[in-house]
């Protein structure tokens, strides 16, 4: 018997009204939403949930080699986001799975919330509400944003999508890409420049690229102590990007000025050094989700499961390994 479920496994979406999830229903196929016990499933709890599953709308619990020799119907994994960094690709490969993602949907989410922590942790926003809600009325003086120096780590969907917020506060613009989009870059005015130049200049370092085995820790102590100390870091790309212990070093003397963090080397974070300090703003990882986002993005990954389910190729621009689908 064909297996027709469809498990459905993002927290953020758990108990929420989910109208799209109709189009897999009227396309037969069978919608089971689960969450892991802490909120993101665990190895063991994604391994017990997937047999008799065609395809996950999936959030970042891993999927390894041992998760997939469970897995003997799973034909597709459609990423409610963009990263995939939780997904052992070539194992995926290997038991025919397609890996897609939702890119496209949900970018201008993300440069919102990347330039928000800039403007939290620039003006000082999180600390003035501290001071007030201590009992203290005082003014206590922060760089503005207008005319700063912003240094984008990865000019992808993302990065280009935060440069123009940026152009809108004639901030100075720094880039640091492999690849760049020679004419966005001409178009928005954006310097192209090393890493270590992008971190030596910028008063507002954003990261914007992936994680991958060679970008972990690509913001380390030595490239911390490029930075200037009036500087901010800002990461709504992975947490594996930054080495958290020397970030924290950097914070408490006064290396850098402030960091904004929406991700984080392990997650759920319940405890952290990083919460005892007040020049830092942290959110759960949120960062590409909002009311339009979310819908977006689920949409996304149906359109890939339904094709997939109908013997279709998905859009190549979200499919991470195509060569699973040459046979078909």
């Amino acid at each position: 018997m064909t297996a027709r479920r469809v498990l459905i496994t993002v927290a953020q979406t758990y108990k929420r009204e989910a109208p799209y999830l109709a189009r897999l229903e009227a396309a037969g196929l069978e919608p089971e939403r689960r969450i892991g016990s802490h909120g993101k499933m665990t190895e063991e709890e994604l391994r017990s949930a997937l047999p008799g599953v065609f395809a996950t709308l999936a959030s970042s619990e891993p999927y390894t080699e041992r998760v997939f020799r469970e897995a003997p119907d799973l034909r597709v994994i459609a990423r409610w986001g963009v990263g995939y960094d939780a997904i052992d690709v070539n194992a995926a490969t290997r038991h025919g799975v397609v890996v897609c993602t939702s890119v496209g949907a949900n970018h201008e989410a993300v440069a919102d919330y990347a330039f928000s922590l800039m403007c939290a942790v620039q003006r000082g926003i999180l600390r003035n509400h501290r001071l007030i809600t201590g009992g203290q009325w005082k003014t206590e003086f922060h760089r503005g944003l207008w005319r700063s120096t912003v240094g984008i780590v990865g000019l992808g969907r993302i990065g280009q999508a935060v440069a123009r917020r940026c152009r809108g506060f004639d901030m100075t613009i720094l880039a640091y890409e492999p690849y760049p989009d020679r004419e966005f870059v001409r178009q928005h005015g954006v310097e192209l420049v090393s890493l270590e130049e992008l971190l030596r200049r910028a008063d507002l370092v954003t990261l914007h690229c992936p994680a991958t085995a060679e970008n972990r820790h690509l913001i380390n102590g030595e490239r911390l102590a490029l930075m200037k100390p009036t500087a901010h870091l800002i990461n709504t790309a992975r947490g594996a990007l930054v080495d958290e212990t020397a970030l924290h070093e950097a914070l408490v003397t006064g290396r850098i000025a402030g960091a904004g963090l929406d991700v984080f080397e392990k997650e759920p974070l319940h405890d952290s050094a990083l919460f005892g300090l007040d020049n830092v703003v942290l959110a759960p990882h949120v960062a590409g989700i909002d009311e339009t986002s979310e819908v977006a993005m689920a949409n996304r990954a149906i359109d890939a499961i339904l094709a997939v389910w109908r013997g279709e190729a998905p859009p190549k621009e979200c499919v991470v390994n195509p060569e699973v689908l040459a046979p078909r």
